[in-house]
């Protein structure tokens, strides 16, 4: 009896250790997704490529840089036409955290007196004087990315979740690929009978990277 009970303890801890492995090693692949989407979306990127080759595209540029890094995976994001960089018409914070085993997410923040962050995306500390309390946090708007190869995810916003008045709009909806060296973006706007208003009509801008 006392020989069977040992064995019972010894098979009942065999099993403990591995299921710990087994979660462990769960928490790792969860970290090394995180880490690698995080990093491909950063750098500088421009859609120079595809404007050359279809007119009906603009050369824009967009700038991804990390900032608060110790306290997160915090993007600061600016996009332009290439040749007006000194006025972007879009300047957000993205915030990339893990939602579930199989599903990540692009948390998009606005910035207040958004002016004063032209082109901070060279000096990403100039972030240390504000956090993300001050932030205003764009319901809605955030993006839903799987992993789904080496170096590729692929997300999208909700179909109408993203509140968006811009040229008559109702709401927007992006989706998004993200790759080595591109990111495939499509943002849209649409009105309240979901009618297309702003955006691309053939598909996403090809953004390449730059460095």
């Amino acid at each position: 009896m006392k020989h069977y009970i040992i064995l019972l303890a010894l098979c009942c801890f065999i099993l403990s250790c591995k299921e710990t492995e087994k979660q462990s090693e769960e928490i790792q692949k969860e970290d090394t997704e995180l880490s690698e989407l995080f990093g491909l979306m950063q750098g500088s990127f421009n859609s120079e490529i595809q404007a050359k080759v279809d007119s009906s595209y603009y050369n824009i540029s967009l700038h991804m840089y990390p900032i608060w890094e110790d306290k997160g995976h915090f993007l600061y994001v600016e996009q332009a036409l290439t040749s007006a960089q000194n006025k972007p018409y879009r300047q957000r914070i993205y915030e990339v955290t893990r939602l579930n085993d199989s599903l990540l997410s692009s948390a998009v923040y606005s910035i207040p007196r958004d002016s004063l962050w032209i082109g901070k995306w060279k000096t990403p500390k100039a972030f240390d004087s504000i956090s993300k309390s001050d932030l205003m946090i764009r319901k809605g708007c955030e993006v839903l990315l799987q992993r789904k190869d080496n170096n590729y995810y692929v997300g999208k916003t909700g179909d109408n979740t993203c509140e968006s008045s811009l040229r008559g709009a109702a709401y927007a909806r992006s989706e998004v690929e993200i790759l080595e060296d591109k990111i495939i973006s499509w943002d849209r706007g649409f009105d309240a009978e979901g009618e297309h208003v702003w955006g691309a009509e053939k598909g996403g801008y090809i953004f390449n990277k730059m460095d």
